[in-house]
């Protein structure tokens, strides 16, 4: 993480910033800094779920989901900033929970990594009442 992110979150940390702040400095810093992707591809820039559900008398129900990826990164960004002994708390608290995520191994040097592995996913689940996709755009 470079010292200008550093800054930017201590001073969200420290309550000097909201966080609607943080996110458009941070996204500022993204943006001076250019990102190489192959030619003739784009970064994806979100998530998205569809799911239709025709098996109703109402007609179909509909969920269509979009979350930015960049919500992602400053999820990871922030929980950099989380004290070694809490994350250890949070750990325990969410593996009662039946949520075995280890936070510890959450690193913000690696989300770009994580990030255009996410632009290959594309997962499609069909049956004879519904449908649902998962993909990157």
């Amino acid at each position: 993480m470079n010292e200008q992110r550093r800054q930017v979150l201590q001073m969200l940390a420290d309550g000097k910033l909201a966080a609607d702040e943080a996110e458009r400095l941070i996204d500022a810093l993204d943006r001076e800094r250019p990102v190489s992707t192959p030619k003739g591809t784009t970064r994806p820039k979100y998530l998205r779920v569809v799911a239709v559900d025709t098996s109703g008398d109402s007609g179909p129900s509909r969920v269509n989901i979009r979350i930015p990826l960049q919500l992602l990164r400053a999820g990871v960004r922030l929980a950099s900033l989380i004290p070694p002994e809490a994350l250890v708390k949070i750990n325990k608290a969410l593996e009662r929970s039946g949520t075995p995520i280890d936070l510890t191994e959450l690193k913000p040097q690696n989300i770009g990594e994580f990030i255009e592995q996410l632009g290959e996913v594309d997962i499609d689940v069909d049956d004879a009442d519904s449908r649902v996709q998962v993909f990157c755009e």
